[in-house]
């Protein structure tokens, strides 16, 4: 059991010397969309640093990001609507409400 753990413990470090050969890519390096690789070629930008290699990709992407933005607000829209309809329903006209200061001394 002892050379169990010791092989598993030694797993979970097999990694760490690994770091330094660790290369992350330059946002440069593929198009966003499609990962086709954008050397020698033409780059359209779209919010600042995504890169696509076609206007094309571009396009799609921002066909994509305009129809997510309108999902989250049509459901952050019927969220709130059904927060008011709950609050309403809960709401009585004939409750009587109390408003004013209260020292405690």
């Amino acid at each position: 059991m002892a050379a169990s753990a010791l092989s598993s413990s030694s797993s979970l470090f097999y990694y760490a010397g690994c770091e330094a050969d660790y290369h992350e890519p330059h946002f440069l390096e593929a198009c966003f969309l499609c990962q086709k690789p954008l050397r020698g070629t033409d780059i359209y930008m779209y919010r600042g640093n995504t890169p696509f290699c076609s206007r094309e990709c571009r396009e799609e992407q921002i066909e994509i990001d305009e129809a997510n933005e309108k999902n989250l607000k049509l459901s952050s829209s019927s969220t709130r609507g059904l927060r008011k309809s709950d609050t309403s329903k809960n709401s009585s006209p004939n409750k009587n409400v109390r408003s004013g200061t209260v020292a405690v001394a």
